[in-house]
C-alpha cells in the first residue's frame, strides 16, 4: 500500500452558495423565514394530530412521524447554514460535520422508508377497507414506525465511519452548503472505490427498495380505483392518496437522481441545490401538502380555531 502525506484536519471550511455579502444577508433572511415556517408548521401538525381524537388514525400516526423527521431534518443542517451565511471564517469543526452527517443522513433514510410504510397504509385502506382496521393494529404501526427510525440510524451509523475514516490529507474545503456525504467523501486523497461501493448499496436499500414498494402500492392501488363504478368513488379513494403521492413524488425523485449513481452525480451547484431543496422547501412544503389537500386536517384546524375563537370570547367577558 502507498503511504500518504496524512494530516488529519481540526475542521472543515464549507464555501456555501455565495461569498457575496448582500446575497449572503438576503439569502439569510429568506431561509430564516422558511426555516421558522418549517418548525412551526410541523410543530402545528403534531400537535393539531394529538389534540383531536379524529386524527387518532394509522395514517396521521406515520404523518407525525414524517412531521418529526422533517423538522429534525432541517435543523440538523439549516441553523448553521444561517450562521455561516453571517460569518466571514465559515468553519465547521471535524466532531460537528461527523454529527451533522450523521443526523442529516439518518434523517433522509428514515423518511425513505416511512413513505413506504405510508404507502402500505394507503393501499390497505384503499384495496381491503373492511379490514383496515384489523390489519393497520397499533402494534403494526409502531413496529413499521420503529423499523424505519432503526433502518435508517444504521445505515447513517456505518455510512458516517467508513467515511470519516478515510484520510483527508490536508483537504479542508467542503464545496457545499453543509458536510453532504459525496462532498465529504470527495475530500479523501485515496481511491474512494469502495465508498462508492456502499454509497450504491444503501440507495438500493434504502431508497429504491422502498421506492419499489412505493410503486407496487401505487399499482395495486390504482387498479382498484379504476374497478369502482362511481365517479365520486373513484375521486373519494383518489383523494385518500393525493397528499402522499405528492410528497412521494418530491422526496424521492431529486435522491434517485443524486444517490443512486454517486459517480456520475450532478456538478457542484445542482448538489447544494438539491440539499436545499430536502433542507428547506420539502420539510416547509409537507404540512401545507397536508393541511390544503386534506378535508380532515382541515376540519380539525377550524375546530380548534373554533375552540381557541369561543376560549378568547370567555376570557373577554
Amino acid at each position: 500500500m502507498g503511504t500518504y502525506n496524512q494530516t488529519w484536519v481540526s475542521e472543515f471550511v464549507l464555501l456555501g452558495l455565495s461569498s457575496d455579502w448582500d446575497t449572503q444577508v438576503s439569502l439569510f433572511v429568506l431561509f430564516l423565514v422558511m426555516y421558522l415556517v418549517t418548525v412551526l408548521g410541523n410543530i402545528l401538525i403534531v400537535l393539531l394530530i394529538r389534540l383531536d381524537g379524529r386524527l387518532h388514525t394509522p395514517m396521521y400516526f406515520f404523518l407525525t412521524n414524517l412531521s418529526i423527521v422533517d423538522v429534525s431534518y432541517a435543523t440538523s443542517i439549516v441553523p448553521q447554514l444561517l450562521v455561516h451565511f453571517l460569518s466571514e471564517h465559515k468553519a465547521i469543526p471535524y466532531l460537528s460535520c461527523a454529527a451533522q452527517l450523521f443526523f442529516s443522513l439518518g434523517l433522509g433514510g428514515i423518511e425513505f422508508v416511512l413513505l413506504a410504510a405510508m404507502a402500505y397504509d394507503r393501499y390497505v385502506a384503499v384495496c381491503d377497507p373492511l379490514r383496515y382496521s384489523a390489519i393497520m393494529h397499533g402494534g403494526l404501526c409502531t413496529g413499521l414506525a420503529v423499523s424505519c427510525w432503526i433502518s435508517g440510524s444504521i445505515n447513517s451509523m456505518l455510512q458516517t465511519a467508513i467515511t470519516f475514516q478515510l484520510p483527508m490529507c490536508t483537504n479542508q474545503l467542503i464545496d457545499h452548503i453543509s458536510c453532504e456525504l459525496l462532498a465529504v467523501v470527495r475530500l479523501a486523497c485515496v481511491d474512494t472505490s469502495s465508498n462508492e461501493v456502499a454509497i450504491m448499496v444503501s440507495s438500493i436499500v434504502l431508497l429504491m427498495t422502498p421506492f419499489l414498494l412505493v410503486l407496487l402500492s401505487y399499482v395495486r392501488i390504482i387498479s382498484t380505483i379504476l374497478k369502482i363504478q362511481s365517479t365520486e368513488g373513484r375521486k373519494k379513494a383518489f383523494h385518500t392518496c393525493a397528499s402522499h403521492l405528492t410528497v412521494v413524488v418530491l422526496c424521492y425523485g431529486m435522491a434517485i437522481f443524486t444517490y443512486i449513481r454517486p459517480h456520475s452525480s450532478p456538478n457542484t451547484l445542482q448538489e447544494k441545490l438539491i440539499s436545499l431543496f430536502y433542507a428547506v422547501l420539502t420539510p416547509m412544503l409537507n404540512p401545507m401538502i397536508y393541511s390544503l389537500r386534506n378535508k380532515e386536517v382541515k376540519g380539525a384546524w377550524q375546530k380548534l380555531s373554533g375552540q381557541f375563537s369561543g376560549l378568547r370570547s370567555k376570557l373577554a367577558t
